[in-house]
């Protein structure tokens, strides 16, 4: 655990210097320690005074993965803050929380996980506490016990920062001080709702769901529903929900077991979230007919908003190729092939025609998406574009 808790450490404390080329403008990332000047590679002011949408979209589009999680939270925020400027109020930010050296350790546990999650949340609430609107941003755990275990933990009280609260979805009533609350324990064995424990924070701009499964998502509708309307003339916005790395690709695949969400969940309210930064890497094996008879390979889906989605084929030497751009998210299953279909280009792998129609459909299957990946007519297409 030495090893994680330097690397901890390094994330939260460590300040790169980067210089931007002539022509960018700044944008203020506020770090734990100071107030730091980072600067973003964004177009060229116009004549008019800003970059049109034009160019900023295609400025997203070449954007590059980040190469320190430092740039990784400057690219974040700029992507959350493009979305609301743009009217989205549902947002999902998902990148690996640690490096991959780490966690491929075997003592690596999900709490650990856990607590990088919440100290990046936390560095990303303070970005938005400093800019913009005034207000609060709440960086919210599922429940009183995991906040609590979390902030005793981390050795942080409940507001760490300036404007930013560390808290949970399902609150008790003030004055509620029992441990064990029995009801609670009803209610999430019959998971219907929270029983009134889910309430809006007041004077909140954003809040930041971090560390739920998919039992917990209808805790995040529930808040959503309560906030999503604001009074007909007031000059206020609505607040924005932050999904931040809770892996709902993952949890869309619990949807519809027993004691979990319906299927119709997705359709309902997890369609409706926009993925404003979204870096997901996949690794995959083939066999070949050539030494070395197994080829190893990995790429990642990533998306900066407002660019495309972006196919990157790792070369093996740190950095990543881009293969191809996609407006519409590709599944899974398309992702794979586009991978597959630049190696065929390289000459990596035999082609289709060597390969021959039935060996090829052997490989993929007669189904390449999921379920929640297919034209549903009820679900929203924010989660894909």
């Amino acid at each position: 655990m030495k090893v994680l808790s330097i690397t901890l450490a390094l994330l939260s404390t460590a300040t790169w210097a980067f210089r931007a080329p002539s022509g960018t403008t700044s944008l203020l990332l506020v770090n734990r320690h100071a107030r730091v000047p980072l600067r973003m590679n964004i177009p060229t002011p116009t004549v008019e005074g800003g970059a049109t949408p034009e160019e900023i979209k295609e400025a997203a589009d070449k954007m590059a993965p980040p190469s320190s999680f430092y740039e990784l939270q400057i690219a974040s925020v700029r992507a959350a803050q493009d979305a609301i400027r743009d009217g989205y109020r549902l947002l999902e930010v998902e990148f690996p929380p640690l490096p991959a050296s780490v966690l491929e350790m075997d003592d690596v546990s999900a709490y650990d996980v856990a607590k990088a999650n919440v100290n990046l949340a936390l560095d990303f609430a303070k970005a938005f506490a400093t800019i913009g609107s005034s207000g609060k941003v709440a960086v919210m755990l599922p429940d009183e016990s995991e906040c609590n275990i979390m902030l005793e933990d981390l050795k942080l009280d409940k507001n760490p920062y300036p404007n930013v609260l560390l808290t949970s979805l399902r609150r008790s009533e003030e004055g509620d001080t029992r441990i064990f609350k029995p009801e609670n324990v009803l209610i999430g064995l019959l998971g219907r709702g929270s029983g009134g424990t889910v309430k809006p924070i007041e004077n909140t701009k954003m809040y930041v769901v971090v560390v739920a499964s998919a039992q917990e998502l209808p805790d995040i509708e529930e808040l959503y529903n309560q906030i999503k309307d604001v009074e007909e003339g007031s000059m206020e916005e609505p607040p924005v929900i932050v999904m931040y790395n809770l892996k709902l690709d993952v949890l869309r695949g619990d949807l519809g077991a027993p004691a979990f969400p319906g299927k119709d969940f997705q359709d309902r309210f997890l369609s409706r979230v926009k993925p404003v930064y979204y870096l997901r890497t996949r690794q995959y094996s083939r066999s070949t007919n050539k030494p070395p008879f197994i080829l190893n390979y990995q790429g990642c889906l990533f998306r900066s908003y407002p660019g495309h989605f972006q196919t990157l084929l790792d070369t093996g030497t740190g950095r990543y190729r881009k293969v191809c751009g996609n407006d519409i998210r590709p599944a899974l299953g398309e992702f794979k092939e586009q991978l597959t279909d630049a190696l065929r280009e390289e000459g990596a792998i035999p082609s289709k025609e060597e390969e021959g129609k039935l060996f090829g459909f052997l490989r993929t299957g007669y189904k390449t998406t999921t379920w929640w990946e297919e034209e549903r007519a009820d679900a929203g297409l924010e989660w894909r574009t």
